[in-house]
């Protein structure tokens, strides 16, 4: 914990203005107080930093650094004062100065490197590594435009870029030493050299690396951890005089600007094959790099080769950074000369895998041509990996052909990503329970009963320190008062508040706190939308990425259905609800395209009917993220968790809504599974099939979508209306969502799962009318999300995968 106070902070922050800017504090922008503030927050991490690597290189401790496509760490200022434990004295300071911390913390830029849960979980996985003085780091890209901000014109999606770095990051530092050259296309020569083959690259187009560091600031133990983003850059940055003064400039440009596409943007469209190809150079690209630097950090401190899975651990989150495995077998076998045999042995003991979905389109296969073409010496190694590994199976399974055809990795013209990822790592890990059980018993079961010690479970967890403590500060405050401050750092004590669940003083706080975050909330969506809505009525809350299996189609139908109801009888008795949205649809994804049409059209439709503007309203917030997310989660009521069984991992929202104080309307999918385990039946709402009802239709069939489209009045109407003009004048502009339902028989069972839903929505409606009953739900799901902080999930994998030594001082 940094030791300051306040005079001396207000000292040093004057200084640091006057000497970024070179004038007066009183004459300058909000923007270069933020700038100013960051720079020194950073100073004061520095030495940090510098003293956990010294000790990480000294100590020999093994570290462990965690592959992820994805980074969403939204705003880093408010942490970093938290977890220094500053954040009182810097606002005092900054009070004094007639400044206002809020509005410097509003001013930063959410650095948005992913989608959705997989990147707020790799972000929330760095922040306990450090807390919990695991020597971590994360390995990234460093996207110039993230994945894209959205803005909603005339209802629909456009993708603009996010500019995220237009004013620069001051939590960032270049490092131009540590840089790495990537490897693309051209050909493999063999030599024969002393009787031993070796492996040449040649004619290869070389790419450059350029790491860039972001401090991860531990909670207040001094130690700093890294995450290392890296930039992709023509070899010579310098300005081509001779291609220019031969007419080429415009193909020396052309140049640049594909490999700097390298690290543009996250998840270029991969529906072409230039799309296809891209992606798979930042996969390619990012491994490499992180790779090299990791065996090089290692070399460079003494390590020796032979014992790198000793003191090395390299986990891949999800099967992008899967490439991790040839091109660590590349280094030890061309490289560091180890006989296959040795380096196979050191390559499975250092990676792990976790596996995030089920879902095929994740489940990520590589054209052979394209990937043979792009990485001729990877690909070379993959097939020596899949002959190798086959002959085990052809010894276990004699005649089984179509078994080893499914098992392989190279097969009907495909690299198959998660097979290689399964059988080049020592360790396949599964999200939630339900999730595991299905990987080993359905999806991945010949790879399972293959390799059974390989998987187990680590259900996912998320900081409490970010999710609660930094962006729910009242809420903080009232846990103090009550159980004291041990939570913080043993976040299970949250337990402790159980006991207060039933006292009525403190069921009243509870609700002041949630009604002061809703009417905060209602001002945003005012700002935002020019939607009033009443902090009264029950915030009833969607928020994720737009995806068919998410059914946000099914909340939709849900509005519809209530909408009807509430044009029959205006008199209709409700409480009266706010339906909040917000997710982005990937650019390609049509049909997630066309849900954020439906929920805006909805939303156009009643908004602007006088009839029930008083019982209900819809909203959908643009550009959702993370500090959006903190806003709306802690003014949340009801926690949408509606997912088809069996196709959501685990889901990590769930969790941050709970430890909000939300009451979650869930199917038994992913963690809900757990949640509901943790806080009884009594205080979630369940409703819709199992999964074995769902995982039976899917093998058996037997489910027809129209069948229950003309037999459920209520049904039809809704699904009528999709098409009959009432939510857009155009009576096409949804056929694609009628389609999907109908047409093609309703992949993910919105209206088998209806009639449940709704009768799960009449019992929210009825439980919430009793106020203290309500809060005492709310009370337990508070006590009972200590469980599902990152940091239980972080030791489970310290001390079951990554064999990590840990320093347990600042848990005592």
């Amino acid at each position: 914990m940094l030791t300051i106070d306040k005079h001396s902070f207000k000292k040093a922050y004057e200084k640091k203005y006057l000497e970024i800017n070179g004038e007066e504090l009183s004459t300058g922008s909000n923007y270069k107080k933020y700038e100013a503030l960051g720079n020194l927050v950073r100073d004061y991490v520095a030495e940090s930093w510098m003293n956990t690597n010294k000790k990480y290189n000294s100590t020999g401790e093994k570290q462990v650094y965690y592959f992820s496509m994805e980074f969403l760490l939204g705003r880093l200022l408010g942490d970093a004062l938290l977890n220094l434990g500053i954040r009182d004295i810097c606002n005092e300071a900054l009070k004094e100065l007639n400044i206002d911390l809020k509005d410097l913390e509003d001013l930063e830029q959410d650095q948005g490197l992913g989608n959705g849960g997989l990147g707020r979980l790799a972000a929330c996985f760095l922040d306990s590594m450090a807390s919990l003085n695991i020597a971590g780091h994360g390995c990234g890209i460093r996207y110039k435009y993230g994945f894209f901000e959205q803005k909603i014109v005339n209802g629909s999606q456009v993708e603009v870029p996010d500019n995220w770095l237009r004013e620069g990051n001051v939590w960032e530092k270049r490092k131009n030493d540590k840089r790495e050259i990537v490897k693309f296309g051209g050909e493999v020569i063999t030599q024969n050299i002393n009787g031993k083959i070796k492996f040449l690259h040649i004619n290869y187009e070389p790419i450059l690396a350029v790491p860039y560091d972001t401090p991860i600031v531990g909670y207040e133990n001094e130690t700093v951890n890294t995450l290392r983003l890296w930039s992709a850059e023509t070899v010579s940055n310098e300005f081509d005089f001779s291609s220019f003064s031969r007419g080429e400039f415009l193909k020396a440009l052309e140049y640049k600007n594909s490999v700097e596409a390298i690290s543009q943007v996250l998840y270029p469209d991969d529906t072409q094959y230039e799309g296809k190809m891209l992606r798979l150079k930042q996969q390619y690209f990012f491994v490499s790099a992180g790779v090299q630097s990791v065996i090089r950090h290692f070399k460079r401190h003494g390590g020796d080769i032979l014992e790198l899975d000793e003191k090395m651990a390299i986990h891949i989150n999800d099967t992008h950074p899967t490439l991790a495995i040839p091109e660590l077998m590349r280094i030890l076998l061309d490289e560091e000369g180890l006989p296959w045999e040795v380096a196979w042995r050191i390559t499975t003991n250092t990676i792990s895998y976790t596996n995030h979905t089920i879902l095929s389109e994740a489940l990520e296969k590589w054209p052979v041509d394209m990937f043979k073409k792009l990485l001729p010496r990877i690909y070379m190694i993959v097939q020596e990996i899949n002959e190798r590994y086959c002959t085990e199976l052809w010894n276990s399974y004699i005649g089984q052909w179509d078994k080893i055809a499914h098992m392989a990795i190279l097969a009907d013209g495909q690299v198959r990503m998660a097979n290689l990822a399964v059988v080049g790592s020592h360790s396949v890990n599964g999200v939630a329970k339900l999730h595991t059980e299905i990987l080993k018993k359905q999806e991945m079961s010949d790879l399972y009963y293959f390799y059974p010690n390989k998987f187990n479970n680590k259900t996912n967890g998320i900081t409490h320190r970010r999710w609660l403590i930094k962006s729910n500060k009242e809420l903080t405050y009232l846990l103090k008062e009550t159980i004291g401050d041990s939570f913080i750092k043993h976040p299970t004590d949250l337990e402790k508040f159980e006991i207060f669940a039933k006292n009525k003083d403190v069921q009243e706080k509870l609700a002041s706190v949630k009604r002061l975050n809703k009417e905060k909330l209602a001002k945003t969506i005012y700002e935002m939308k020019g939607i009033k809505v009443n902090p009264d009525s029950i915030f009833d809350v969607q928020i994720k990425r737009i995806h068919a299996y998410k059914r946000q189609i099914l909340n939709c139908l849900r509005i519809m259905h209530l909408y009807n109801e509430l044009l029959k009888d205006p008199n209709k008795d409700i409480v009266p609800r706010t339906f909040i949205f917000g997710g982005k649809a990937a650019p390609s994804y049509y049909l997630a395209k066309k849900t954020i049409e439906l929920i805006n059209s909805i939303a156009d439709t009643i908004n602007n009917d006088p009839r029930v503007s008083e019982k209900i309203k819809v909203v959908f917030l643009d550009n959702y993220r993370v500090s959006l997310a903190e806003q709306i989660i802690r003014a949340t009521d009801v926690s949408e968790q509606i997912s088809t069984t069996t196709k959501e991992a685990s889901g990590t929202s769930n969790m941050k809504f709970m430890m909000n104080g939300a009451i979650t309307i869930a199917t038994l999918d992913g963690a809900n599974i757990e949640i509901r385990d943790e806080v009884s039946d009594d205080n979630i709402v369940i409703f819709g099939l199992t999964s074995k009802e769902v995982l039976d239709y899917y093998k058996n069939g037997g489910y027809l979508s129209y069948d229950i489209y003309r037999s459920d009045i209520r049904i039809k109407n809704v699904i009528d209306d999709l098409m009959n003009g009432k939510y857009h004048y155009d009576n096409n502009r949804f056929k694609a969502i009628y389609e999907n339902l109908i047409t093609y028989n309703d992949e993910f069972f919105v209206l088998k799962d209806f009639d449940d839903y709704i009768r799960a929505q009449e019992k929210i409606d009825y439980l919430y009318r009793d106020k203290y009953k309500w809060q005492e739900m709310c009370g337990i799901n508070i006590a009972h999300s200590g469980i599902f902080s990152s940091d239980r999930t972080i030791l489970e994998y310290a001390t079951g995968i990554w064999g990590t030594e840990l320093v347990y001082k600042n848990l005592k």
